[in-house]
């Protein structure tokens, strides 16, 4: 069922379950709601993320991208939208950022729980000489290591495939650094993981792509190449 577009606030999670467009209060676009981020005001009178979408109260729809933030915090759409005196944090768009950094860090923390993530550059380069493109979903690198390893990898990456005739490419995710994946996977070092297929998976890659959209320039361009990228491509960190 699609939002309609005139409403500049929804009536609530429960009401919005079906929704799958909602317009952006700063470009006044309708757009898929996994391209834009809820916000509610919290008892405190402050605008706040709700990124799981299930936070009580009427809620002010915006693009997910830190430009558009930024622009909505700057030009006042937070009381506009909401009709009334609202507290917006000057680092909202920042604070937002790091709320969907966690947001990443724990879906691969419950991937890996799942067993469904491998760490360890030895591990890594194991997995995919034994099993190849099959057993590997997406390939993991801290965005704060070494190219040495990286190159490494996408070598074995590119030489198995052609071994095994197996042509489409393994994903890349560098959205988090060294720290965050020591948080996730609960040991220190880690710069090189692997993710293999399951349901946690998915919502870690879905994830990393809306925080990877959050960091792009606010441009339609940009905006509409995120929407069309692929399974297969590169999910990357592009954080100026």
């Amino acid at each position: 069922m699609l939002a309609l577009a005139d409403a500049e606030l929804d009536h609530g999670p429960r009401n919005e379950k079906s929704a799958t467009m909602r317009m952006c209060a700063v470009s006044r676009k309708v757009r898929p709601i996994d391209e834009l981020i809820r916000f509610v005001i919290a008892p405190s009178g402050e605008a706040v993320a709700d990124l799981k979408r299930k936070l009580p109260g009427r809620g002010l729809w915006i693009s997910a991208r830190r430009h558009t933030v930024a622009e909505a915090v700057r030009r006042h759409h937070f009381g506009k939208g909401f009709k009334r005196e609202v507290r917006v944090a000057a680092t909202l768009a920042a604070d937002t950022e790091a709320l969907l950094e966690r947001f990443v860090v724990d879906a691969l923390a419950i991937a890996a729980k799942a067993g469904q993530v491998i760490s360890g550059f030895g591990k890594v380069s194991d997995a995919l000489e034994r099993h190849g493109h099959n057993a590997i979903k997406a390939l993991i690198h801290a965005s704060d290591g070494g190219p040495d390893g990286i190159r490494k990898l996408d070598v074995m990456v590119r030489q198995n495939g052609r071994n095994r005739d197996e042509t489409a490419e393994i994903p890349v995710v560098n959205a988090l650094n060294s720290e965050q994946l020591d948080l996730a996977l609960g040991r220190s070092n880690v710069i090189h993981a692997a993710l293999l297929a399951g349901p946690a998976s998915d919502t870690f890659l879905s994830r990393s792509h809306m925080l990877v959209r959050y960091r792009m320039a606010d441009d339609e361009g940009t905006a509409a190449h995120a929407a069309k990228k692929s399974p297969t491509q590169t999910v990357q960190d592009t954080h100026d």
